[in-house]
C-alpha cells in the first residue's frame, strides 16, 4: 500500500464571467481509497458535481466573475495490484465489453489509424501485454521529455515525428499505438509522487485480460503508486481545467508526497 498526500493550488484571472469545468479530485475507484478530501474555491458563485468519463471520478461545474482561486488537499491510500504486463492476454474483439469499444477508435489527439503500418512492422510479431510492454519501452527510449516542446494542439502524430514532448504527449503516442494494434486504450489523469517537475500527470491504460491496466511510457512512475483522477479518450477528456471564456494563469502548483 502507498499513501499519497496531494495539495493543488490554482489561481487564474478571468477576462469576463465564465463557466469552468474542473477535474482535480482523486476518484473513489477500485484500487484506491480517499482518507481525506477537501476542495475550496472561494469566489465562485456556483458549484455543481457531474460524473466524469466512464463514471470514474467527478467533474465540477463552476462559475466565476473575474477570478478563480482553488485549493485542493487529499490523502489517498493506493492498494492497486499491478500484474506483469507480459503475462496479460488480449481480449478477443467480440468479447470486449461496451465500455472498451470506443477506446479502439481514433480520437482528436490519437489518430490511431495513421500508426497501423508502423505498429505492424515494428510490433507485429508480439501480442497482448508483451506487445504493449514493447511499445512502452520503445516510446520511453525513443522520446525526449522536453517541457514546452508541445502545445494544446499537439497530437500523437506531431509527437511521433518530433520525438519530444511531455507526459500527455507520451501517453497520446502509446494510446495511438495500442489502438492501432486493436487493443483498447485510454488516457488517465493521475497524481504521482515520482513526477519531476511536480505536476498533473498523464499515463495510458490498456484493456488486457478482461481488465484495465495502467502503463506509464515516460518511465517516471509505478502504476502501483498512482492515484487516479479521471479517464478518457485523450487529453480533452482528462483536462484538469476547461474554461469557456479566456482566463489568464497567475499561479499554479501541484505537490504530491508519500507517507
Amino acid at each position: 500500500m502507498t499513501t499519497l498526500n496531494v495539495e493543488v493550488r490554482l489561481d487564474y484571472d478571468a477576462v469576463e464571467p465564465t463557466a469552468l469545468l474542473l477535474q482535480i479530485e482523486a476518484a473513489e475507484t477500485e484500487g484506491q481509497r480517499m482518507v481525506s478530501n477537501e476542495l475550496s474555491a472561494p469566489g465562485t458563485d456556483e458549484m455543481r458535481r457531474v460524473p466524469a468519463e466512464d463514471g470514474i471520478g467527478e467533474r465540477l461545474w463552476l462559475h466565476c466573475e473575474d477570478a478563480f482561486r482553488c485549493t485542493y488537499r487529499a490523502r489517498i491510500e493506493v492498494t492497486r495490484d499491478v500484474p506483469p504486463l507480459e503475462g496479460l492476454a488480449e481480449t478477443p474483439l467480440h468479447a470486449l465489453p461496451g465500455e472498451a469499444v470506443h477506446y479502439l477508435l481514433p480520437s482528436r489527439f490519437c489518430p490511431s489509424g495513421r500508426f497501423e503500418a508502423f505498429v505492424e512492422d515494428r510490433f507485429g510479431a508480439l501480442s497482448g501485454g508483451a506487445k504493449i510492454a514493447a511499445m512502452r519501452d520503445w516510446v520511453e527510449a525513443s522520446f525526449s521529455y522536453v517541457p514546452g516542446a508541445s502545445n494544446a494542439d499537439t497530437d500523437a502524430v506531431d509527437t511521433f515525428l518530433s520525438r519530444r514532448g511531455i507526459c500527455r504527449d507520451y501517453a497520446h503516442v502509446l494510446v495511438s499505438l495500442a489502438r492501432a494494434a486493436t487493443i483498447p486504450a485510454r488516457m488517465v489523469a493521475v497524481y504521482s509522487a515520482a513526477v519531476t517537475p511536480p505536476d498533473f500527470h498523464a499515463v495510458a491504460e490498456v484493456y488486457l485480460g478482461g481488465a484495465w491496466h495502467m502503463v506509464d511510457p515516460t518511465g517516471m512512475s509505478d502504476p502501483a503508486e498512482l492515484a487516479v483522477i479521471g479517464v478518457g479518450r485523450d487529453a480533452t477528456d482528462i483536462a484538469f481545467l476547461t474554461s469557456f471564456a479566456p482566463i489568464a494563469l497567475k499561479y499554479q502548483s501541484v505537490a504530491v508526497s508519500r507517507g
